[in-house]
């Protein structure tokens, strides 16, 4: 039976049984078989690779792996160096997301922060799939199997239980704590606030609302009212503990 050695690196050894993490491993197979199809079967999903070499040479996911082939793995954020040859198109522009049912706290606080964002609890895995793939968003998920869909190019699998932890662990895999903008996002339905005088709205507002604030937005497709009380004091004071607690990115010459 073929055997090809395989070495993954930094992050992608969270979803390697702990014997073969930080390691030159054997893997064996049967008859052809591409990389990536051997990568998934180790348990890695394709989204979280960035780059992969056999035998010192760049290759795709297309590969077919050979017997006694030396193939070393490594993830997206290690991969900034021009040394590396990425297995897939770099996501340009503007950071967009779509997230699995397990994440509605993540959604929230990155609309909090001012980024696209969609969420609902009801969306079928293809359906998360599809929209990914379609709009060109990037999939935040805490299920391997939905990540490992055929139709996902950019994907994340989110490691932390804890929405604190997630979203700053989001922001420093996409390298976002410098794009934060508050006031941004409806965080009910994911559209953009614009700033509207209090006047417009005085009649939706409470009676110690109209008393005490002058600053409002509104929400351009829901409706939705937003004005700076206490919530924006603490959402400041999180922004600040974000800064203080997410480094910046690594290379792939670090």
């Amino acid at each position: 039976m073929p055997i090809a050695t395989f070495r993954f690196y930094a992050d992608l050894n969270d979803f390697l049984a702990p014997g073969l993490r930080q390691i030159d491993f054997p893997h064996s197979f049967n008859g052809e078989a591409s990389v990536k199809d051997r990568i998934e079967s180790l348990g890695v999903p394709h989204p979280e690779v960035g780059a992969i070499v056999v035998n010192g040479q760049p290759v795709t996911f297309l590969y077919l792996i050979q017997n006694g082939d030396r193939v070393a793995v490594y993830p997206e954020f290690h991969c900034l160096s021009s040394d590396f040859a990425v297995v897939r198109e770099p996501y340009t522009g503007e950071k967009r997301f779509i997230l699995d049912v397990h994440l509605g706290k993540l959604a929230n606080y990155l609309r909090m922060l001012g980024f696209d964002t969609l969420y609902r609890n009801d969306y079928a895995d293809e359906q998360l799939a599809r929209i990914a793939a379609e709009d060109g968003r990037i999939l935040l998920t805490r299920d391997l199997g939905l990540l490992k869909r055929r139709e996902v190019i950019y994907g994340y699998y989110v490691r932390s239980l804890d929405p604190n932890q997630q979203v700053a662990e989001v922001l420093r895999r996409f390298d976002l704590i410098d794009a934060i903008e508050p006031f941004h996002r409806c965080l009910a339905c994911n559209g953009l606030l614009t700033a509207v005088a209090k006047e417009e709205i005085f009649d939706r507002l409470l009676p110690k609302t109209r008393r005490y604030y002058d600053e409002f937005y509104c929400c351009r497709v829901c409706a939705q009212i937003y004005w700076k009380g206490s919530h924006f004091e603490q959402m400041q004071r999180f922004i600040e503990d974000l800064h203080k607690r997410t480094p910046p990115l690594r290379t792939a010459d670090e």
